[in-house]
């Protein structure tokens, strides 16, 4: 069995998240394979140059989001979070333990529901549709694919659920991508949360005055005029949803594209089927093969433990390696890209009690963008070398920085 060091003396240890591969940009770092069938955890140091065990098989991802034993609290442990905890701001319900963390989230399950999603499903198609016809009519060829449509999709979507004006996108773009990168300071990224707390802040008190159907005013009239929410905890899970229901599905847009441009025999396959099944089939194994999550889940164990051999001290950090659990034997020839496999059982959105909320909505949003763009422009093409694409290596989200193509 191997032992913990006990030592903070990162200099010596690899980086994590690792590089991934110029040729192979879809694959995880070669080193997490290693990782991934050696005996015990890999000590690594983090980007924000923390000392952890990094878990990177399937089984053991599953135990350390699952384990109570094993904590997500930012307040009870600092650590956990880039850039610290501000104390000017309630605490974001994501990184508490239960039952505090199910007591929120409770509040929440209706509004994400599978059901309610799919009720979703036209006014979203009428978004994409809208998105694409306005991207063809500009007929700026090539057009950064990120910009034009990856963006505009999930930003759109989000701003209808929440009730915040999609004019107000760019703003939140450019502060999300400093809360999300890997090369921010402390400084710049509480700057940054302070900045779009402040503005929700403002919103929250505006939709007091006027609601409207949207997810504040429901809150807001159902859960803080009871007193079980403060209109600053309504503002701080507006601005979670805001991040999160934009950043990521921007991102597998994106690099999901991509991919199937890279795969051509795949992308027919998904551009010519008229069966919901192979669609969200494939959406599925997007999402496990690219899982672009790749410097998100952290935790702590609040006790000693044993973790797939590892000796785990209480106290120390553990960083969920979703990009390698994903690539494990549950999956066979992993390594593939294969829009008919049974992806079912990818941890691309966590797994247990935070588990991400808004699953159903990224499921919908991409079964929806993904086809419908390959359907109305079936000579989609890189309009550059793929050596040229700039990947986001330095976010703590995978995908592509912009995405230059043609037809």
């Amino acid at each position: 069995m191997s032992t913990s060091t006990g030592t903070d003396d990162s200099v010596h240890l690899p980086a994590f998240p690792g590089a991934r591969s110029a040729r192979c940009p879809f694959d995880p770092p070669v080193e997490y394979t290693r990782w991934r069938l050696s005996e015990g955890l890999q000590r690594v140091r983090t980007s924000h140059g923390k000392t952890a065990w990094v878990v990177s098989r399937l089984e053991d991802a599953k135990i350390v989001l699952s384990d109570p034993r094993i904590s997500a609290d930012s307040r009870r442990y600092p650590v956990l979070t880039a850039s610290g905890q501000d104390e000017k701001m309630p605490p974001a319900f994501p990184r508490m333990d239960d039952p505090e963390h199910a007591r929120i989230r409770r509040m929440l399950t209706g509004e994400f529901t599978v059901k309610r999603m799919e009720a979703m499903r036209p006014r979203l198609r009428e978004l994409v549709d809208g998105i694409l016809v306005e991207m063809i009519g500009e007929g700026r060829r090539p057009t950064d694919l990120v910009r034009a449509y990856a963006l505009p999709v999930p930003s759109l979507a989000i701003s209808l659920l929440l009730g915040v004006p999609y004019d107000e996108h760019p703003f939140f773009q450019q502060h999300t991508a400093t809360l999300t990168s890997l090369d921010a300071s402390q400084e710049e990224r509480t700057a940054a949360r302070r900045t779009l707390f402040d503005y929700i802040v403002s919103l929250v008190k505006q939709k007091e005055r006027e609601p409207g159907d949207d997810l504040i005013s429901r809150l807001l009239a159902e859960r803080a005029a009871t007193g079980e929410l403060s209109r600053q905890d309504v503002a701080m899970i507006a601005q979670i949803l805001l991040h999160a229901g934009h950043e990521t599905t921007a991102n597998m847009i994106g690099l999901g594209t991509l991919a199937l441009l890279q795969n051509p025999e795949q992308a027919a396959r998904l551009r010519d089927t008229e069966d919901p099944e192979v669609v969200a089939g494939a959406v599925e194994e997007l999402l496990r093969y690219l899982t672009i999550a790749q410097d998100m889940m952290w935790r702590v164990a609040t006790e000693d433990l044993t973790l797939g051999g590892q000796l785990v001290r209480a106290g120390d950090m553990l960083s969920v390696n979703l990009p390698a659990a994903n690539r494990d034997a549950p999956f066979q020839d992993a390594d593939t890209f294969d829009i008919d496999r049974n992806a079912r059982g990818h941890l691309a959105f966590g797994y247990g009690i935070h588990q991400c909320l808004g699953q159903s909505l990224a499921r919908v949003e991409l079964q929806e963008s993904l086809p419908t763009l390959l359907r109305a422009l079936p000579d989609l093409r890189l309009a550059v070398p793929l050596e040229q694409v700039r990947f986001r290596h330095d976010m703590a989200t995978f995908g592509v920085h912009e995405l230059p193509v043609t037809w």
